[in-house]
C-alpha cells in the first residue's frame, strides 16, 4: 500500500488540481487515513491542494485527526535558568516538601491516635517483623561499626594527648562523645541508610504495583496498615541498638587504650565511673526516639510519593536517605542546644 500511495504521487507529481473521490470507500482505519494523509501531503508540497468529495461522515473525524498530525509547534527552546531563578525555584521546592513532611506527621499521629482508640485493629506482627528486621538483624554490622568507631577515636586520642602527658583524659573524652553523641548519631545515620531505604523501596514498590490504592478501594488506611507499624518498629528498635552500639564502642575504646595507650581495663572503667554520669547516658537516650520518627517518617514518605517508574522509585530511594540523615544531624544539633540550656 505504501508503494502504490508512492508511484501515485510520482506519477502525478506536478498536477495542475487533484480531486480525490471515496465515494467508493466502505471502510477505513487508522492506516488507511494515515496512507491518505501521506499522499495529500505529497501534493500539498508541490503547492496544490486536493479537493477531497464523496467521504462518510463517520471517517470525517479520523482524517482530520490525521492532517493535524505532525502539525503542532515545536516545543520551546530550552534555556538556562539564572542562578536567582534556580534559588527560588529550589526555596518553593524546599517548601513544598516541608509542608508535605508536616501533613505526612499529622496524618501519622492521627493513625496512631485511631490504633490506641481500637487496639484490635493493630496489626502486632506487622510490626514484630519490622522489629526483627530493623533491630535484631541489625545488631551485627552496628555492632562491627561501633566497635571500630570507638577504637578510631581512642587511639588518636592517645596518639594526640600523649604529647601533652595527659593519656588518661581520653577515658573521659570517649566517654562523653560516645554516650552523649556520636553513639545515637552513628547509628541513626546507618539506620538511615539501612533501613530508611528499605522502607522508602518497599512502599515505593508497592505504589508503582497499585498495592496501595487497592488498600484504600477496600476501605483501609494505607498510613495505619503500611507506616504505623514501621515507624513503631523503628522508635523501638533504635533505642536499644543505640545503647548496644555506645557499648560496643566503650569495648572498643576500652581495648585500644589497654593495647595501645597502656590504660588498663581496671584504670580505664574507673575513670570512666568518674567522667561520665547518668545525665550523659540519658542524652543519648533520649534522641534515639526522636532521630526514629523522623527516619521513619521520611522514608515512608518518600515511599508513598514514587512515581510509576524504577527512575522514581531510585530517585526517592536517595532523597529519603539524603533527607533523613540531614534530618538526623539538624536535630542533633537543635537537641545539643537544648541540653546546654538546661545545663544537662
Amino acid at each position: 500500500m505504501e508503494q502504490a500511495v508512492d508511484d501515485t504521487a510520482r506519477t502525478y507529481a506536478h498536477p495542475k488540481g487533484i480531486e480525490i473521490d471515496l465515494s467508493a470507500v466502505e471502510r477505513m482505519d487508522t492506516f488507511g487515513a494515515l496512507l491518505f494523509e501521506r499522499l495529500k501531503r505529497s501534493w500539498k508540497g508541490t503547492g496544490v491542494e486536493p479537493q477531497v468529495k464523496g467521504l462518510a461522515p463517520r471517517y470525517k473525524v479520523l482524517i482530520e485527526e490525521m492532517g493535524r498530525m505532525g502539525q503542532e509547534p515545536p516545543p520551546p527552546a530550552r534555556r538556562h535558568e539564572a542562578i536567582l531563578e534556580r534559588f527560588g525555584h529550589e526555596t518553593v521546592n524546599v517548601a513544598a516538601d516541608a509542608a508535605a513532611l508536616l501533613n505526612f506527621v499529622g496524618a501519622s499521629v492521627a493513625a496512631m491516635g485511631r490504633v490506641l482508640l481500637r487496639p484490635r485493629s493493630f496489626r502486632f506482627t506487622a510490626m514484630v517483623n519490622q522489629l526483627d528486621r530493623v533491630g535484631l538483624r541489625a545488631v551485627p554490622i552496628i555492632v562491627l561499626i561501633t566497635f571500630l568507631i570507638g577504637c578510631i577515636l581512642a587511639q588518636q586520642g592517645i596518639f594526640n594527648f600523649r604529647r601533652f602527658g595527659a593519656d588518661i583524659y581520653v577515658v573521659d573524652m570517649v566517654g562523653v562523645l560516645v554516650l552523649r553523641e556520636l553513639g545515637v548519631l552513628i547509628v541513626a545515620i546507618m539506620i538511615a541508610g539501612r533501613s530508611g531505604s528499605a522502607y522508602t523501596a518497599e512502599l515505593g514498590s508497592m505504589r508503582m504495583r497499585e498495592e496501595i490504592d487497592a488498600l484504600r478501594v477496600m476501605g483501609f488506611d494505607p498510613v495505619e496498615v503500611l507506616v504505623v507499624p514501621r515507624l513503631l518498629a523503628l522508635i523501638i528498635a533504635l533505642p536499644l541498638l543505640t545503647f548496644i552500639g555506645s557499648m560496643s564502642s566503650l569495648l572498643g575504646a576500652g581495648l585500644v587504650s589497654w593495647g595501645y595507650g597502656g590504660i588498663t581495663p581496671d584504670v580505664f572503667l574507673d575513670r570512666l565511673k568518674g567522667a561520665i554520669d547518668m545525665d550523659q547516658f540519658n542524652v543519648g537516650m533520649i534522641k534515639a526516639p526522636f532521630m526514629a520518627a523522623t527516619i521513619g517518617i521520611v522514608a515512608c514518605l518518600e515511599g508513598l510519593r514514587v512515581g510509576g517508574s524504577a527512575e522514581s522509585l531510585g530517585a526517592h530511594t536517595t532523597a529519603s536517605v539524603v533527607k533523613a540523615i540531614f534530618l538526623v544531624i539538624v536535630m542533633d544539633g537543635v537537641f545539643a542546644m537544648f541540653f546546654a540550656a538546661i545545663d544537662m
